[in-house]
């Protein structure tokens, strides 16, 4: 059995190691020392909280860490590059659950010897976790269903959506007086139970109103919750490293879906509020010919280009294409081409998706730019070869103001000599948006499998 200053100081040690991982996240270089470190703190949070005098039951607890482990293990190891955004849905609806089930087993805990303010104030504590809790559990786990394709990406929007969430706003904080009245009389059950559904409608309605170019937004913000959730969870149990946590990975959440909706040119509160797929009028039509092209004449195209940029989107992901990619990326260097890759902020169906599959292919970070970066460099580049991506290069985000993703910042590849897309068909991206740059005259369709049109190319190339 641990003391309890040991245990604090433990719990110190876990928060600067916390800290010190996600700065080591906030750069591909150190990304790998970050995991590490996050790794470390976790298993000293863990140990010090098994051998502390706050547990007395190690049968359950250990039984618990055995099934939560496995369970755990098996997910990383089953689990591909292109699911990972769903499990990091998923993942979040579990702190949000676990928060509501925290929240009950505490109000219900007749060992409570708290009185007066400070019995108020707990379970003041107990209701905002639950809250929280539960728009975060329900609202992620729609965002599962969107992000693996069971639920439709195209926002539902339903009449009167603001007042309905206004509704539930004021239904909850109007709840908050009921509840706590009942409390003090020995009650309060309704009221909290009244809460939880509204907050899970809220969750729900939340999420399925946004449109599929936000989900990366969306799961950014339910990051925070999570966070959130887990802080209110360390005050139920008055854990001051849950707290810690909590408030980092909900502050850091916060910031990068700040970060993200500057990127794309929106405002969060549109975001929650309905997001892309919301635009009044009636988006233009995309109508035209396409320009298909073979392997070879691809290999031909790349051959004379001095200046090529690569633009990365989810069906790379899909077609596990990263690696053939670098091959190439190293083949054409290594000839003296100027090779650098694109990378929207939104780009696949979480932040920093396609930086995560060039850093499992070992493309140099140095030759990986943003947007913001890349984008006035398209009227000098020779060759621009889109792999899988289709919403993130859509003109009409910038010339077209009833697209569903009007306004939206965009990788402007048309600019380039040529645009080489890699797609399997001329379907929509996640959007569900037509895109004219398919039909834009220097724009080339390399119909097929990514992975193995990349694969004939690079045959060619080496031949």
């Amino acid at each position: 059995m641990m003391s309890q200053g040991l245990v604090i100081m433990s719990y110190v040690i876990a928060s600067i190691l916390f800290i010190l991982s996600l700065s080591g996240l906030s750069h591909p270089e150190t990304a790998r020392r970050g995991n590490y470190l996050g790794m470390a703190g976790m298993s000293i949070a863990i140990l010090a909280t098994l051998f502390s005098d706050a547990v007395d039951s190690y049968v359950v607890l250990i039984i618990a860490l055995a099934i939560g482990g496995f369970i755990g293990t098996k997910a990383a190891l089953k689990v591909e590059m292109t699911q990972m955004p769903e499990l990091v849905a998923l993942m979040h609806s579990l702190v949000g659950m676990a928060a509501v089930l925290v929240g009950y087993a505490n109000f219900m805990d007749s060992s409570n010897s708290l009185v007066g303010i400070e019995h108020t104030i707990h379970e003041v504590e107990i209701y905002i976790g639950v809250f929280i809790g539960a728009v975060t559990f329900s609202g992620s786990v729609i965002a599962f269903g969107k992000l693996c394709g069971k639920i439709d990406g195209k926002p539902v929007l339903l009449p009167g959506r603001h007042w309905l969430n206004l509704s539930l706003f004021v239904a909850t904080f109007w709840l908050a007086g009921v509840f706590l009245d009942g409390v003090a009389t020995g009650g309060g059950t309704f009221a909290l139970i009244l809460m939880t559904l509204l907050a899970l409608t809220f969750g729900v309605h939340m999420v399925m109103a946004i449109g599929g170019a936000d989900m990366p937004v969306v799961v950014s913000m339910l990051n925070s919750y999570s966070g959130w959730a887990a802080a209110a969870t360390g005050f139920m149990l008055n854990n001051d490293l849950l707290i810690v946590t909590g408030a980092l990975v909900g502050s850091s959440g916060a910031i990068l879906s700040y970060i993200m909706c500057k990127a794309m040119n929106r405002h969060f509160l549109s975001v929650i509020a309905g997001g892309f797929g919301s635009a009044s009028g009636e988006a233009a039509t995309v109508e035209g010919d396409v320009a298909p092209i073979e392997n070879d004449e691809t290999v031909q195209i790349i051959n004379a280009a001095n200046n090529i940029v690569i633009i990365p989107g989810y069906g790379m992901a899909v077609a596990q294409a990263q690696h053939t990619v670098n091959e190439i990326t190293k083949l054409l260097r290594a000839k003296g081409k100027n090779v650098r890759f694109g990378i929207h902020p939104v780009a696949g169906r979480m932040p920093g998706h396609m930086n995560v599959l060039l850093a499992e292919a070992k493309v140099p970070y140095d030759i990986v730019f943003e947007m913001d970066e890349i984008n006035p460099d398209f009227p000098q580049t020779d060759v621009t070869i889109v792999i899988g991506a289709n919403d993130i290069v859509n003109p009409s985000a910038l010339d077209d103001p009833n697209s569903p993703i009007a306004g939206m910042p965009v990788l402007e590849c048309w600019k380039s000599t040529t645009t080489i897309v890699l797609k399997r068909s001329m379907a929509t991206g996640y959007a569900g948006v037509g895109n004219p740059l398919f039909i834009h005259e220097n724009t080339r369709m390399l119909f097929g499998d990514a992975n193995e049109s990349m694969q004939a190319v690079l045959k060619s190339l080496n031949a």
